[in-house]
């Protein structure tokens, strides 16, 4: 069920509306629009009385949401979801595309540093690096876990990058929840569902890859389990899926962008790297992806893939990053966005300072 509140309803009548949906045993998640209040309602197991609804100070109508995924329906909110970041003009969603760039994994902090730099440069406004890493072979190179995250906040501060990470399970969630400024959960994690709804306690950005085999369903769904529990603050990524396709490691399914775009409000970006696994397929991807309307990329960038201890072979030079940004710079305005690449280095970090365990 949905409560739209009138265009000049109060916030002592939105909170009101909250209120009687708790006393009524169910949950109440108000999402601000740009005109008015939607107030969606989960926990119920069958049709609440709208009567009972209608009735109260400031509401305008009650209707039925017939969408399994209710909260990251476009029927709760038609406007777009942008995610800001206090401190920065950074943001994902809305007319800007966001970037996303660093390498697979943190291997020291001279390599993250210098990668760092150079995507800042370039006009990155985020920046990606693996602490904890989920391998297919328990013997291979793990992720240096908080000493990677240490040099992520280090990073942040220097360069005033936004850190995106991924975390594994509960324990890994916390700490990076507590160093990063967007928390990953991979497509490996996609169907955790006790992970996103502990992701969903947090009150920080969380991006969801799509899962190997999910379908658009099943990608909103896990957006869902989010939402449910009060963290409106959701970015999807589209990394590929498994197909009987040999010449690249996933099929980068574009597609979704538009399908994603019609259901939800919420922003979704596109990683050519997974994607496709081959470097020389992550720019003509990335250009594919801006056209088709995607809210940003996310893409590996290492200055000496060759040595890299994951992802070595879709990673991409940082002068292919630049590249990369000069091309899709070009395409941007004819899909009505824009790409701002206002140098970083200097800024301060998001949030306040560092942690103090630094």
């Amino acid at each position: 069920m949905l409560v739209v509140m009138k265009a000049q309803a109060t916030p002592e009548q939105i909170q009101a509306v909250c209120e009687h949906i708790v006393q009524l045993g169910f949950r109440a998640h108000p999402l601000p629009g740009a005109q008015r209040t939607a107030i969606g309602i989960t926990g119920n197991k069958g049709e609440v009385d709208r009567g009972n609804l209608e009735e109260l100070s400031g509401v305008a109508e009650v209707i039925r949401v017939s969408k399994p995924y209710k909260l990251a329906s476009r029927d709760v909110k038609e406007e777009d979801t942008v995610i800001s970041f206090p401190g920065t003009d950074a943001a994902i969603g809305g007319r800007n595309l966001a970037i996303v760039a660093g390498p697979c994994s943190v291997e020291s902090r001279e390599q993250a540093f210098a990668i760092a730099e150079q995507v800042a440069a370039a006009g990155a406004q985020f920046f990606r690096g693996g602490a904890f890493k989920p391998r297919t072979s328990p013997y291979v190179f793990q992720g240096l876990g908080l000493e990677a995250l240490q040099i992520m906040a280090e990073i942040r501060e220097r360069t005033g990058l936004r850190i995106v990470t991924e975390a594994l399970d509960n324990e890994t969630l916390d700490l990076v929840a507590e160093w990063a400024d967007v928390v990953q959960i991979g497509a490996r994690n996609m169907q955790n569902f006790s992970l996103l709804k502990r992701a969903g306690k947090l009150r920080k950005p969380v991006l969801i890859k799509r899962g190997l085999s999910a379908t658009l369903d099943e990608f909103l769904m896990a957006a869902e389990y989010v939402m449910s529990e009060g963290n409106y603050q959701v970015i999807l990524c589209e990394r590929g899926v498994r197909t009987f396709t040999d010449h690249t490691r996933n099929t980068l399914d574009l597609s979704i962008v538009p399908a994603v775009q019609r259901l939800s409000h919420l922003p979704i970006l596109v990683d050519p790297s997974h994607g496709t696994g081959r470097r020389d397929s992550v720019l003509p991807m990335a250009r594919a992806a801006v056209a088709s309307g995607a809210d940003g990329i996310l893409v590996e960038v290492h200055n000496q893939p060759e040595k890299a201890l994951s992802d070595g072979p879709q990673s991409i030079y940082p002068e292919q990053f630049v590249r990369m940004m000069d091309e899709i710079e070009r395409i941007a305005p004819v899909v009505g966005r824009s790409l701002p690449r206002g140098i970083h280095i200097g800024s301060e970090a998001p949030g306040g300072p560092v942690p103090s365990s630094l």
